[in-house]
């Protein structure tokens, strides 16, 4: 994204020298260039292949919170020690220590010169008030809508290779016939499990959705993996367009010959 603005920069300011009419001078009203993405969606919504294909193509730094816990009580931090006493005690660590740990690696500088895409994180009404009061909010919040049965099919259909630890689909995505005999189901694929999974992400995905319901994306995640991502891109795309700084500079210019240079 940074090297899509860069791009219209230099074409722009190459309008200025070639004689067009500068634009009268007024107060530039700072834009952030960097592209901050919130995605969520019930477990077999395929968010995890979604995201994978999001940080290829945007750079962005993919920030989950499962793995923010395991590195910062892996490498003793103060949070991460917080962490662990809750953890090892088997309760879940409270909103007020993870939303430090998000807070903080927003401040890492790998994320402020790429942007973020947080990963299924705020998961309830109570997590989205704690980290909107820290000023954590989304440029746009991508909702991947499936089906409760369908959802179930997906997971009640996974097959892992215990020797490869690849993942196959009974009906999705067949494994050789050679290897069926050895696939196993994971603990965790169970119907039971998959609907008390899904029951969770239900109850607590509207109040979650009420606090970015300005920037909120549904996507229909019963397309093909590609037409998911398609219609991704689309909405981060034009929320890309909506953040160039220059077309931000001239949005509120009384006339429109005065903004030409910055729509050739």
């Amino acid at each position: 994204m940074q090297a899509q603005l860069q791009s219209r920069q230099t074409a722009r300011a190459g309008a200025f020298r070639s004689g067009a009419r500068p634009v009268a001078r007024r107060t530039a009203v700072k834009v952030d260039a960097t592209l901050k993405v919130m995605i969520a969606g019930a477990p077999a919504a395929g968010k995890g292949t979604q995201c994978a294909k999001i940080v290829d193509k945007y750079k962005l730094v993919h920030i989950s919170v499962g793995d923010i816990l395991r590195d910062e009580v892996k490498n003793g931090t103060p949070a991460g020690k917080k962490a662990k006493d809750f953890m090892d005690r088997g309760v879940l660590v409270p909103d007020e220590v993870v939303v430090e740990m998000v807070k903080l690696r927003l401040a890492e500088d790998d994320v402020k010169q790429r942007g973020w895409l947080l990963d299924g994180y705020p998961r309830s009404a109570s997590q989205a008030e704690a980290i909107e009061k820290e000023g954590i909010r989304p440029d746009v919040f991508l909702l991947i809508n499936v089906p409760d049965e369908l959802l179930v099919e997906r997971v009640v259909g996974r097959r892992l290779d215990p020797q490869t630890g690849a993942i196959y689909h009974l009906k999705y995505s067949p494994p050789p016939a050679d290897i069926v005999s050895r696939l196993i189901q994971r603990s965790d694929d169970t119907e039971d499990k998959c609907r008390v999974r899904v029951a969770t992400h239900n109850a607590n995905v509207d109040a979650v959705v009420g606090y970015y319901k300005d920037v909120k994306v549904d996507i229909d995640g019963t397309q093909s993996m590609q037409d998911v991502f398609e219609a991704i891109c689309t909405a981060l795309d034009e929320t890309v367009a909506k953040s160039d700084p220059l077309e931000q500079y001239c949005k509120d210019e009384p006339a429109a010959d005065e903004c030409r240079v910055y729509n050739d």
